[in-house]
């Protein structure tokens, strides 16, 4: 009998849930919440349903980047509401916070009886009203890429009254400036001075044409030391200081610019930039794809794009290209370097090469194309970057054994190479709570739960399967090391200010990843473009990461936001001059 009812009950239950949704309810009313675990930290995620609507969304993610992870809580609540649906698209280069608040989104939903078969079934697709719109824009300077080249650009151009659109392809500002960890590299600053540290143009330029095994063009090297002082100096004029002075992989002295906290410096400049852009009143113009460059008599004269509602013809006197690299094209990677076929990537998703397509396609020449460097301190699970502030405070490698196995701030070509001779191609990076506590850029990876943490150097070891004497034997001979300022083991002279005998103890497993692409349009020093004929291309400059020249076979750390800076000044200065 009791099964008997049980039957009924359920055959009740089921004929009214059927009931309700032949009326129409699809959810019971109200607001339900539910958390998910963005990059870094909870994301939370509040629904408001009434019986068959979602009728509002909202996120709260106060750990998330702002350019990256804080414009995907900005975009996906009302993507839901207009879908219907918690699945939706994620947001390139915001996948850990996209997923989050998804999932969120999903648990939240359920809680509120919602079937999401059935949501996902009965998707709301935006209409499609037919031909976009054709739209012709007229302008004085074309600024091309929102990442830090391009921001640092329209910044000059803006205080110069000239002007200009800037474009942006992806729905975001920052570009794989967003990526750039430890700092940036410069010469006889007024930092250096008041730190007391030694440096000179001269050794900046020598360290940089050696680090690049001299296939660097010596000019552009030569203005990038020389206006060095300059930029951080102009940083300083838009309250974006870089106080805090470290080593790097490859410099002679202390030469690498960071925040005063230690934070990553990408997502500080982003910040800092996109914050003085919305003081002057400068719109960028998001998710707009420039698609090619307008030549006029031999002369450039605006790009094409295409946006999200509209087909833009911008008509200009000149372009700046500010689009970045090609990191995070692996098929275009794969074409100049077949070795690296299948290495993870630290690139933000928008570095695919565009600007270089485009350039050539105007008769540009490229240099040092094939040249693609690996970072050697890559968590391979997430690809993401640690940064080499953490050797340059005093962080060591060691290998599976237990043992360091290279001078940990050698070039990053060197130290890759070294990693992967090592068994496994891996090897872990270790760190004390001292070094912790003096670099913020750390809170990062033990947020997202890349690092190994233990009382003792023995317990770690036996937390990395690694036998705890050789790992111990290794720590005390580096503290020796450091106490008497000499590393007979790998020559070691830099980033031994302090010893590691603070506990905790840390350790993150890392190993190669493609990083940055050192080649791509030929420049001349005023960030001209030079065509297959060796003559400027007029109207047409480029700044960062799109042209080749500057780094030659192999980057420097801090190289690559002291050029954005310096040349996206230069570009800027040289548009300006132009348009004159």
């Amino acid at each position: 009998m009791s099964k008997l009812i049980s039957l009924v009950l359920a055959l009740m239950m089921l004929l009214f849930s059927v009931s309700a949704f032949a009326e129409g309810a699809v959810f019971t009313p109200g607001t339900y919440e539910a958390e998910g675990k963005g990059f870094g930290g909870a994301v939370k995620v509040s629904v408001t349903v009434s019986e068959t609507e979602i009728t509002d969304v909202t996120v709260t993610g106060d750990a998330e980047t702002p350019a990256l992870g804080g414009v995907a809580i900005q975009t996906l609540p009302g993507e839901i509401v207009k879908a219907q649906t918690p699945n939706v698209d994620i947001l390139s280069g915001a996948t850990v916070t996209s997923t989050a608040i998804i999932a969120a989104a999903t648990e939240a939903l359920e809680k509120a009886g919602a079937d999401i078969a059935y949501l996902d079934a009965n998707k709301r697709v935006a209409a499609e009203d037919g031909a976009k719109e054709e739209k012709t824009l007229e302008t004085e300077i074309v600024i091309v890429g929102a990442g830090g080249a391009g921001m640092a650009a329209a910044i000059m151009a803006h205080q110069a009254g000239k002007q200009f659109i800037i474009l942006e392809k992806m729905p975001y500002v920052g570009g794989n400036t967003t990526k750039a960890t430890g700092g940036m590299n410069a010469a006889e600053t007024h930092y250096q001075k008041e730190q007391n540290i030694q440096d000179s143009v001269e050794l900046f330029i020598s360290d940089t044409m050696t680090g690049g095994h001299n296939l660097n063009d010596p000019e552009l090297v030569r203005t990038m030391a020389e206006q060095s002082a300059g930029a951080i100096e102009w940083l300083d004029s838009i309250g974006a200081d870089l106080p805090k002075i470290s080593f790097s992989g490859g410099a002679s002295t202390n030469r690498i610019h960071a925040p005063a906290d230690g934070s990553a410096v990408g997502n500080y400049l982003v910040d800092k930039f996109s914050e003085k852009l919305t003081e002057l009143g400068v719109e960028v113009m998001l998710n707009t794809k420039a698609t090619e460059l307008i030549m006029e008599d031999g002369k450039i004269a605006g790009v094409k794009a295409e946006g999200k509602d509209a087909n833009y013809t911008i008509k200009a006197k000149a372009v700046i290209l500010a689009t970045g690299g090609f990191g995070a094209n692996l098929d275009m990677i794969a074409g100049f370097r077949p070795d690296l076929q299948g290495t993870v990537t630290t690139n933000a998703p928008g570095a695919t090469g565009d600007g270089i397509v485009m350039a050539q396609a105007v008769g540009a020449a490229l240099v040092d194309i094939e040249q693609i460097q690996l970072h050697p301190t890559v968590e391979q699970t997430t690809s993401m970057l640690i940064t080499e502030s953490v050797r340059g405070d005093g962080a060591i490698l060691v290998n599976q054994s237990g043992h360091r196995f290279t001078n940990e701030l050698l070039t990053r070509d060197a130290v890759s190479a070294a990693e992967l001779a090592q068994e496994g191609q891996y090897a872990y990076i270790i760190f004390d709570q001292h070094l912790r506590d003096n670099l913020k850029a750390i809170e990062k990876y033990v947020k997202n739960g890349l690092t190994v943490q233990a009382d003792t150097i023995e317990e770690l070891a036996r937390k990395l399967d690694i036998y705890p004497y050789f790992l111990a034997m290794t720590l005390n001979d580096w503290n020796e090391a450091v106490a008497t300022q000499n590393d007979a083991a790998f020559g070691r002279t830099t980033g031994m200010d302090n010893n590691l005998t603070t506990p905790p103890y840390y350790a993150i497993q890392i190993a190669p990843g493609i990083h940055h692409t050192m080649g791509g349009v030929k420049i001349n020093t005023s960030a001209q473009v030079i065509n297959t004929n060796g003559d400027v291309i007029p109207g047409l400059f480029a700044a960062g990461e799109v042209t080749g020249g500057v780094h030659g076979g192999n980057r420097l750390g801090g190289n690559a936001v002291a050029d954005i800076v310096i040349f996206g000044r230069i570009a800027a200065e040289s548009a300006i001059e132009y348009c004159k």
